[in-house]
């Protein structure tokens, strides 16, 4: 019960209105509603009364709530009720947070715009440009050529997969399932956390889920649906855990992608030199590819806006290329091959050999990849400027490459250089400088598909799935540009063994489809998701959508996994490991975070020490870092235990991440007292959304620091000046709600909303059974906006509990200076533990938190300042 006076309504202007049975006359005028301004929830149809339950969950109740009611409620008739505001105690500052920063491309200049369409291109299509360089060669070597009508048909099955996935799919739906403008698996698993609570992640409160605005729709068939999906969502931990385990999968195979598309389309583009000279051999090709993997590898610190102007150009000139190459092979050839645009060539394809053309799916599917690098790197540009240069140049472009290809295997296919067709197919004149763009065009595709997987472990990393590294940031400009040192020479060196492991294009080709392949699932199966909770469109159109790409995706899958024997396997095992250092990771890291919890200290011991906490106060301000979002603890009572002397005021500090992009500034720092105002303690929440940059030295951050704790006391003051006399008692965090008080927020444009609290003590005996340990007060306060009460357990009138002696208090330990207490905790599983927890718990995890980056790191905190105390958990 922490998380106290979930929702208060305003004075005199909270409606509701029935939905029940569809019967109910709603005005025209309801448009678009915002969850801060009103919201849309369930009521039984004998309900009588309206409360708010810790979550911030408005209900209708006749009396108190029990297991058995519960019971009783899933048997009921339920009807949609338009509630009042919600206000949220622990995050009404927060409400505002969610757009702060739409867009970074937003009222540029058109030359910029020129700049950024460069941009875009030597970033995000360098992945999906290159596929003419292998998809032939892989469908004919895993189908040979017999004739004419082969050439036509596997065409065919290019044109319409190239169309469907990288156009319809990713092109026209899935970027805007974007959160915020940022893409990628973890992107949408973030979406989804955000509209349902529905996170396994260590360290997040139900009010997190609250902070973007929930934008609904007018009362229909669609938002009912939604809710009861949400409902669905929430109450089932089986749900949440298969959820986890799709989004960990797709993030391990998005890494795996990162791997096996330098490996494919340097080597691809390296092997045009056995066209161009005979002598040259396959074991030459190898290694002038790892010479040119490790070249590209080292630039990749320069940045995405350096390196990606500097290449766009040069990728715009492999496509105008691809356009005249195809354009002359057509003219030169045979121009009927344009017949394949009739999708009845397919059907002949697969009635002549259908087990050729089953097989031949796994290099048809090579012509989309790059299509899940589009929505992951959709963090460095606009949704608009990638949907418009895909349209009116990359797809042109691709389609006239692989129908001059098609031209040119019309009447060449009996004496072309296997693995080699489009090489084979380019004119003589010219084919030494298509030759060196093809490779530049390589590297660039390389260079897209590793800025893919850069963003994705970032998202990853900040919602804790992923241990913490070293991020360096490359844009001033553009946050999300950035460079990850450890994962890039990590994804160097496991390329090199890909490719000194396999050496043939067609397994690669196959490694290529299933990393691809896994990643377009997942995706598909969580913009469903989207669809059904977020979006709230017409149930036929999300099963339209579900039904026609993942069949599309699960047959090229099955086409794919039958040539996993070959060497393919590599690419499986290597997600596999991604996978459970992910999951280890998570479960790891939650084990902790509910173990912190459990043994956290009570407010009992804290009353009983006393203020001076039974030892000496010394001047000056001790920053406790520690994961706990609520409660005091444990590690703090051990720097009790161990130092002779405890900083006079103590701050407990949880660096957080939220499902939310960016968190402004001003909205950084969220504050609750803990304890009476003369023990001087107090929580600050530091809020990060996952796109954001910590890049603040220690003099900064504890400069923010005490001007929002600053803040938090002269609202609180301001505060208790608009009680009334009766509310003059602070409520200690064991207290909770046994005294009928009536608490007020005061809002930005001067509304004044009461949080209920008489309706909240219905709920005191149900809460501390549930918890008996500390439970902390509600005072929050963390920006400009809106503000929580504190009272405090002595006479509110006291001179030394004065506004002006508090804020002296603080200057005054701020002078005296600034120390930055760690608590270390780590966890081993006990004796009686399972061997493969102990296994996982004992020596994985324990190896990849010995080993990840310290959350301090990013403040640049001198030793001196530093006093780190560690502890052990027994799990």
């Amino acid at each position: 019960m922490a998380d106290d006076a979930g929702g208060g309504t305003a004075s005199g202007s909270s409606s509701i209105v029935s939905l029940c049975g569809g019967g109910s006359d709603i005005s025209g005028r309801l448009g678009s509603m915002d969850s801060v301004e009103s919201r849309w929830v369930f009521q039984d149809d004998d309900d009588d009364s309206v409360f708010d339950d810790e979550d911030g969950l408005q209900h209708r109740r006749t009396g108190l709530d029990s297991e058995d009611d519960e019971d009783e409620d899933d048997n009921a008739e339920q009807c949609l009720i338009r509630t009042g505001p919600r206000i949220d105690s622990f995050d009404v500052e927060a409400l505002e947070i969610p757009s702060a920063q739409r867009s970074d491309y937003e009222d540029f200049s058109v030359s910029r715009k020129i700049i950024l369409a460069f941009q875009t291109l030597g970033v995000v299509f360098g992945d999906v440009g290159t596929s003419p360089l292998y998809a032939f060669d892989v469908v004919f070597t895993k189908a040979y050529i017999s004739g004419e009508d082969d050439v036509l048909g596997a065409l065919s099955l290019v044109l319409y997969t190239l169309i469907l996935v990288p156009l319809v799919k990713y092109v026209l739906v899935v970027l805007w399932a974007n959160d915020d403008g940022e893409g990628g698996t973890f992107a949408l698993y973030s979406l989804i956390c955000r509209h349902a609570k529905v996170s396994l992640l260590p360290n997040q409160l139900p009010s997190d889920a609250r902070i973007s605005s929930f934008r609904l729709k007018v009362p229909s068939p669609e938002l009912e649906r939604s809710l009861k999906i949400k409902e669905r969502l929430e109450a089932s931990l089986t749900l949440k855990k298969l959820l986890l385990i799709l989004v960990l999968a797709g993030t391990s195979m998005v890494i795996a992608d990162g791997v096996v598309t330098p490996a494919m389309s340097v080597m691809s583009a390296v092997g045009g030199l056995k066209v161009g000279v005979v002598a040259v051999e396959q074991d030459q090709v190898v290694m002038i590819s790892v010479a040119f993997l490790v070249i590209l590898f080292s630039v990749q610190k320069f940045g995405t806006s350096k390196v990606g102007l500097a290449v766009g150009p040069a990728l715009f000139v492999w496509f105008c290329s691809l356009a005249g190459i195809g354009i002359y092979n057509l003219v030169k050839y045979d121009s009927s091959v344009l017949r394949a645009f009739n999708p009845v060539h397919i059907y002949y394809f697969f009635k002549r050999d259908t087990a050729k053309a089953w097989r031949a799916l796994g290099g048809c599917i090579l012509c989309a990849t790059g299509s899940e690098a589009m929505f992951a790197d959709l963090c460095y540009f606009s949704v608009r400027s990638i949907q418009l240069t895909f349209v009116f140049l990359v797809l042109p472009c691709l389609l006239l490459g692989y129908l001059g290809q098609a031209a040119y295997l019309m009447q060449n296919h009996t004496d072309i250089l296997a693995e080699q067709a489009f090489f084979s197919s380019v004119p003589s004149g010219v084919f030494w400088p298509i030759f060196l763009i093809a490779n530049v065009a390589a590297l660039i595709a390389c260079r897209a598909v590793t800025t893919a997987t850069f963003s994705c472990i970032k998202q990853s990393t900040a919602l804790g799935c992923f241990p913490r590294l070293k991020i360096i940031h490359t844009s001033r400009k553009f946050m999300g540009q950035i460079y990850i040192p450890v994962i890039n020479w990590f994804l160097l060196v496991v390329c090199i063994l890909f490719i000194c492991s396999i050496q043939s294009i067609t397994e690669m080709g196959n490694a290529y489809g299933i990393a691809e392949l896994g990643v377009m699932i997942m995706t598909t199966i969580l913009v469903t998701i989207v669809m059904l909770l977020i979006w709230q469109i017409n149930i036929f159109v999300v099963l339209s959508f579900l039904t026609i790409f993942l069949g599309i995706e699960l047959t090229f899958f099955s086409s794919v996994l039958w040539g996993v024997g070959d060497g393919s396997w590599i690419i499986l095992v290597f997600a596999g490991s991604m996978f459970l250092i992910m999951y280890i990771w998570n479960y790891g890291s939650k084990l902790k975070y509910e173990t912190e919890v459990k043994q956290k200290l009570s407010m009992d011991l804290m009353r009983e020490l006393g203020s001076n906490l039974g030892t000496i106060r010394a001047p000056g301000i001790g920053l406790l870092y520690n994961e706990l979002v609520k409660g005091i603890p444990a590690i703090f009572g051990h720097f009790l235990t161990t130092l002779p002397a405890i900083h006079s005021m103590i701050i407990f500090v949880c660096i957080k991440y939220v499902p939310v992009p960016v968190v402004t500034q001003n909205e950084r720092f969220l504050f609750r007292r803990v304890c009476p105002k003369n023990y001087h303690i107090f929580r600050c929440i530091a809020r990060y959304g996952y796109k954001d940059v910590r890049k603040e030295n220690h003099q900064a951050f504890e400069q923010l620091l005490i001007e929002s704790l600053e803040k938090f006391i002269r609202r609180e003051a301001q505060e208790r000046s608009l009680e009334s006399d009766g509310d003059d008692d602070m409520e200690t965090e064991d207290d909770d709600y046994s005294n009928n008080k009536t608490r007020v927020l005061v809002a930005p444009n001067g509304s004044v909303y009461s949080l209920g609290m008489p309706l909240l003590a219905e709920f005191q005996e149900t809460c501390n059974n549930k918890n008996r340990g500390s439970i902390e007060a509600s005072t929050y306060c963390s920006s400009p906006e809106v503000f929580s009460k504190s009272e405090s357990s002595t006479d509110p009138f006291d001179p030394e509990q004065s506004l002006d002696r508090e804020l002296y208090f603080i200057r005054k330990a701020k002078e005296s200076g600034v120390v930055y207490l760690l608590g270390h905790g780590d966890i081993r599983a006990r004796k009686d533990s399972w061997f493969i927890k102990k296994l996982v718990i004992n020596y994985f995890y324990a190896f990849l938190r010995k080993n990840c980056r310290r959350g301090i790191a990013n403040l640049s905190v001198p030793h001196s300042n530093l006093m780190q105390v560690g502890m052990t958990y027994m799990v």
